[in-house]
């Protein structure tokens, strides 16, 4: 027992301190910009490489509800798209994934998420989660168990996935909704006791991702239930959801 307790100090602290300031890799795909003088020509050659058409000619914009962060636009524009290594992508509002050219990153983040006092009154101080894996590929699950990890740690802010509905404040969904999944889905939300919350997480749970046109998805449950956050990716870093979910229930530090 001694010598346990001596690792554990010679270990020290491991997770990161401030992780509402990490940053991570130059190499990591974050938010998009497009340069506002993209001519036609460049825009085109996006649009037509993007496999989820997340891309439009529409005031040069890209959904990030659709994009999987492929860079395959940043390659066909030759460079008038491209991925900042800018993490915190998630919001409150739908609309608001969408990512217009001359948007900076600021203008993003800082409007992209409304901190409620009733949600963090809530669950501010503990977040309870269930989390539904509705025919993902298991990338968007993975990082969702890293949050856990030693190294992000989420438990200390309270935030915890358990393994009953019944034990949940609210449900984390992946994957496109597969017509398999749909009713399991429904019966988790239902399981559920009120006041509850969705969140939506990675391209496939937002929009249907690579998968949307598949006649194998049955997405009627996102027509009748809201989802109040959206953390869009493929899939999302962990540090983009830690961050999603502290600024949505009111968490400063």
């Amino acid at each position: 027992m001694l010598d346990l307790l001596k690792l554990r100090k010679r270990h020290g602290f491991q997770a990161i301190a401030d992780i509402r300031h990490a940053i991570v890799m130059d190499t990591h795909r974050g938010f998009p910009v497009i340069d506002e003088a993209i001519n036609n020509n460049d825009l085109q050659k996006a649009i037509d490489i993007c496999p989820t058409k997340a891309i439009t000619g529409n005031q040069a914009s890209i959904d990030l509800g659709k994009c999987i962060f492929c860079a395959e636009c940043e390659r066909a524009s030759n460079g008038a798209i491209r991925f900042s290594s800018d993490h915190k992508l998630g919001t409150s509002k739908k609309d608001h994934l969408v990512v217009t050219s001359g948007m900076d990153y600021t203008e993003y983040s800082t409007s992209a998420i409304d901190a409620q006092k009733e949600i963090h009154k809530l669950f501010g101080r503990s977040l309870k989660l269930r989390q539904v894996s509705a025919g993902g590929c298991n990338g968007c699950e993975l990082e969702l168990s890293a949050c856990g990890n030693v190294n992000f740690d989420m438990g200390r802010f309270g935030i915890d996935f358990v393994a009953s509905p019944r034990h949940a404040d609210g449900i984390v969904i992946t994957g496109p909704i597969t017509k398999n999944m749909a009713p399991a889905l429904q019966d988790v939300y239902k399981s559920i006791s009120d006041p509850k919350i969705v969140i939506a997480v990675g391209a496939c749970a937002i929009s249907g991702g690579v998968f949307a046109d598949s006649e194998e998805l049955n997405r009627e449950f996102l027509d009748t239930v809201k989802v109040d956050l959206f953390i869009p990716g493929c899939p999302p870093h962990p540090l983009t959801m830690i961050n999603a979910i502290l600024d949505f229930i009111g968490k400063k530090k």
